[in-house]
């Protein structure tokens, strides 16, 4: 007897292309319109998108709750009765929705490793990481949250940063790993360089403007806006975003700070157009060590001045450019944001902003991510035929 060279090439077949994305994310789809929902809108140009978001929670009954709120999108939000176990009923919602939608194959793509716990044991195509933040950094983080990280830099076969910064605090930690910042819609925020008639909760609000919009949380500067507003009393401040993890009393309250709320991402230009000084005054501190505000290029596009405390993502390649001041205390934003009040010189500053942004869109991001993920699938294929192959090859016939 001996053992026959007999090789069984092709052993089994290739899975089928994914067809459908299972996005898990700590942020809810309607609440800030940023990154996920630029990069998942277009990935539905390709998959059926789902995007599973956290629990909420009652007192009746276990369900899932669908809302479409862009074409191929389908946001799943999980409610859960208090008294049962928040993964054993996510585990089985999701078993149920996987039947039902007849979701074989697909690719996981997730925006916080804690949902490692309901989705462990599925097996996707692929796995990708966007790693947005460093969202162990941020307030109320659970404390399994980095243990969990680890976990899914082994089983991810992608890893995307949402920062040059992020990037380099990872890149250790994955062989597949690509740094994608911050980017922008140009056309939606170009609108604001032309003539736009005030929103109705601004129009009554005096000039110069100083304007902020994002999440005002535990990153936002309470005390520099504080400081700044009390000692330029003329000066109008108008913050936009929902206030959350912070206690809203603790927010400086005088006649030229204006909190108009939240805004929807198709309002945001009117606001903008009719802004003196655009804003992102953050704190120094963990939770913005590796961030990259998406605001900063929007404001930008939006042919807004921009004065910026010191954050690694925006001093670098923003600041150093000449493009954005930055600021991180009183005295310094005061004299920047004087020098901006009487800058005569917008057109040249305006050229090197258009020139920098020329090749930053969401189109070119989204369409970097899917040529980086379309190879890193082909290559797995690959490699586990060949481990079919080599386990097929091992199946001999003695003669």
């Amino acid at each position: 007897m001996h053992m026959s060279t007999i090789k069984y090439l092709n052993y089994g077949t290739l899975k089928a292309d994914p067809t459908h994305l299972i996005c898990f994310s700590h942020l809810r789809w309607n609440f800030v319109y940023q990154r996920p929902q630029h990069l998942l809108a277009r990935f539905a140009k390709k998959y059926k998108v789902f995007y599973v978001e956290e629990p909420v929670f009652n007192d009746d009954k276990s369900f899932l709750q669908f809302s479409t709120p862009a074409e191929n999108v389908l946001v799943i939000t999980p409610n859960l009765k208090a008294t049962e176990d928040s993964s054993t009923a996510q585990n089985i919602l999701l078993a149920d929705l996987f039947q039902s939608h007849n979701i074989k194959n697909y690719i996981f793509w997730y925006y916080t490793p804690m949902a490692l716990t309901i989705s462990d044991h599925f097996k996707p195509d692929l796995v990708v990481y966007d790693c947005m933040d460093e969202l162990s950094n941020f307030k109320f983080a659970p404390p399994e949250l980095k243990t969990l990280e680890e976990e899914l830099f082994n089983k991810a076969d992608i890893v995307f940063t949402g920062g040059h910064n992020l990037y380099q605090a990872k890149k250790n930690c994955h062989d597949n790993i690509y740094a994608f910042p911050s980017s922008i819609d140009k056309e939606h925020f170009l609108k604001a360089r032309k003539k736009i008639n005030d929103p109705g909760d601004q129009d009554t609000i005096g000039y110069p403007r100083f304007g902020f919009y994002g999440v005002v949380d535990e990153r936002f500067d309470i005390e520099l806006l504080r400081e700044v507003s009390s000692r330029k009393p003329e000066w109008q401040f108008v913050i936009i975003g929902p206030v959350v993890k912070i206690d809203p009393a603790t927010l400086p309250a005088s006649d030229n700070i204006h909190y108009l709320g939240n805004k929807s991402y198709d309002e945001l230009p009117a606001y903008l157009a009719n802004w003196s000084v655009a804003l992102i005054p953050f704190m120094l501190n963990d939770s913005t060590l590796y961030i990259s505000p998406t605001k900063t290029p929007e404001y930008l596009a939006a042919g807004k001045p921009v004065i910026s405390s010191s954050i690694k993502d925006v001093v670098s390649p923003y600041g150093i450019n000449g493009l954005v001041h930055i600021a991180d205390d009183a005295d310094t934003f005061i004299q920047k944001a004087e020098m901006e009040l009487a800058s005569k010189n917008s057109r040249v500053w305006l050229k090197k902003v258009d020139e920098f942004l020329a090749d930053i869109s969401w189109d070119k991001t989204w369409a970097r991510m899917n040529g980086l993920i379309e190879s890193t699938a082909n290559e797995k294929a690959v490699k586990d035929s060949k481990v079919r192959d080599l386990n097929a090859t091992q199946k001999v016939a003695y003669v």
